[in-house]
């Protein structure tokens, strides 16, 4: 885990932070965590954690990244990975897999490094990150890039895909395969 600091009074989320009785890294960061998992109502505003109390991969962890930033703390990286969500790694999606006859649908996901070493509390369970085992790719980005940047490098990735493996359904039937997944994972 990131050393712990005081949030600065001087900056914008840290004052919202600050207001909700989180003045340092260490209490935003278990305040997030323990957030349940859910869709924001506007996917690229990762401020949106803090008001509407939940958050997907993408809005928490683009927000401790930013609250970091905001108090010049550089040893934090965001990133995006692209792994093979499958029944190992993610069991409650198994009956649309098995549904559709896939052995995995790659899924874009945002998760934190400190010093190397991957960070995800997507959801509260304090098990080590399931997906590490089957990531595909991975790259830095900017809390700003979780809105439309990672949505086009992840349907790129998947219209890829499904010609490289020559996938049996077209580009928006497995998008609706993959909608039918994360809506398992919200239940």
């Amino acid at each position: 885990m990131v050393k712990n600091f005081n949030l600065s009074k001087h900056q914008s989320l840290s004052k919202q932070c600050i207001a909700k009785g989180l003045p340092d890294f260490s209490s935003v960061f278990n305040y997030i965590k323990q957030l349940p998992y859910g869709r924001n109502t506007n996917r690229s505003d990762f401020a949106l954690v803090i008001k509407e109390n939940k958050g997907t991969c993408s809005t928490k962890h683009a927000f401790l990244k930013a609250i970091a930033t905001e108090n010049n703390t550089e040893d934090i990286t965001l990133c995006l990975g692209i792994f093979k969500m499958n029944r190992e790694n993610t069991p409650k999606i198994s009956t649309v897999l098995d549904a559709y006859q896939l052995e995995y649908i790659p899924e874009a996901h945002c998760y934190l490094k400190v010093n190397n070493k991957i960070i995800d509390i997507t959801f509260n369970d304090n098990k080590p990150p399931a997906f590490v085992k089957s990531l595909l790719q991975e790259e830095f980005i900017l809390p700003e890039h979780i809105g439309d940047y990672k949505l086009k490098r992840h349907q790129s990735f998947l219209k890829s895909w499904i010609i490289e493996k020559n996938v049996p359904l077209n580009y928006d039937e497995l998008w609706k395969v993959r909608e039918l997944c994360i809506a398992q994972l919200s239940e």
